[in-house]
């Protein structure tokens, strides 16, 4: 006796066409979700065909402009657009160079599970972001699959940042459902280093201090009414004292810190032991003056 399943089933593909539209041209609210993300709104035609077919889950999708050869992938958010019409992010339009109102080829697939991905920035801007790697998996969450070659567009805090997907492993498109993926970033477009001075081109001559003679408190004084100041400065400088700036040392090497420990000790003052000392043999004197006689 044979089983209930004798024969096997096979899997029949999903290919189809509609006439692609913004996702700002969706009859409603305006959907961020949908423009911030990386999922398509289908016609309930496709639910019901799809539901027919023996399709994996999560539902994933290849789209593809034969007239530019273009495609990337992306998921499924909802069943509810008009029928024979197809909803998809701006940013995928330009990938894919599609205008309002052009046949787009969508084809259910199965894609690999990703283990890393490079990003490379389209502004410098994103490298102020406190932490890039928590925003992007924020931002990603929106998203079903990425395409390497694709440019994506993540929002955070009201502005705008484009990424080019440089690499995805294992394949060319991968899916980034529940998946513990590496990411790494690589210099924004246009971006260069900051030129970082070098200590070793700093001229040593304009470290050496000047020995000649200074004098101090030399600037110039103006009046608050604007008169012309009546004392003379030469006769100011000459009640100056000069000074001299201290020797430098000549031997002195860049990048060096030199300790004067070598401090010349005080001499101790000499006693003459020949000399007689005779204690409590000062003059005394008295406080009061002596009353005079009667």
């Amino acid at each position: 006796m044979l089983g209930y399943n004798v024969f096997p089933y096979f899997t029949q593909p999903y290919n189809t066409q509609f006439n692609c539209y913004s996702v700002a041209l969706l009859p409603g609210n305006e959907r961020e979700d949908v423009e911030n993300g990386g999922k398509i709104i289908m016609p309930p035609s496709a639910l019901e065909h799809l539901t027919k077919l023996q399709i994996t889950y999560p539902m994933l999708f290849r789209l593809y402009n034969a007239k530019y050869n273009r495609l990337t992938h992306c998921g499924v958010l909802e069943f509810v657009a008009d029928e024979d019409n197809v909803y998809i992010p701006n940013w995928m339009m330009q990938n894919l160079m599609l205008d309002e109102g052009d046949i787009v080829e969508i084809e259910a697939i199965n894609l690999p599970m990703g283990i890393f991905t490079r990003f490379q920035p389209h502004s410098a801007d994103f490298l102020d972001i406190t932490n890039p790697k928590a925003v992007l998996e924020n931002c990603l969450r929106n998203f079903a699959c990425l395409t390497t070659g694709d440019v994506i567009n993540i929002k955070y805090n009201d502005k705008d940042y484009k990424l080019s997907v440089l690499e995805t492993r294992p394949g060319l498109a991968v899916s980034i459902i529940e998946c513990d993926m590496d990411v790494e970033f690589t210099a924004p477009i246009g971006y260069q280093e900051p030129n970082k001075p070098n200590n070793n081109t700093i001229d040593e001559q304009q470290i050496v201090t000047d020995s000649s003679e200074f004098y101090p408190f030399t600037g110039k004084g103006h009046r608050l009414d604007g008169k012309p100041r009546k004392d003379n400065d030469d006769e100011l400088l000459a009640l100056k004292i000069p000074q001299r700036n201290g020797i430098p040392d000549y031997d002195w090497k860049l990048g060096s810190i030199t300790f004067m420990r070598n401090v010349r000790k005080l001499d101790s003052p000499k006693i003459d032991r020949e000399t007689d000392f005779e204690a409590f043999s000062g003059m005394g004197y008295k406080l009061s003056k002596n009353k005079s006689k009667d």
